[in-house]
């Protein structure tokens, strides 16, 4: 795995824990900021993977 994936992935939980605090407490602005950093984590985790298969190719 790379430094992007680990990143990526580790921003999806902390993303998906956010949002599921904030529906719990009822804060709107916690659940769609927590929404955002998963969904941004998945793509950084989606460009580690793309990152690697192409090195992998490249082999």
């Amino acid at each position: 795995m790379n430094k992007n994936q680990v990143k990526g992935r580790a921003n999806e939980a902390k993303g998906k824990v956010k949002e599921v605090a904030g529906k719990v407490t009822g804060d709107k602005s916690t659940e769609y900021e927590g929404k955002a950093e998963k969904h941004g984590g998945k793509a950084e985790a989606r460009y580690g993977d793309l990152k690697s298969d192409v090195k992998k190719e490249t082999k």
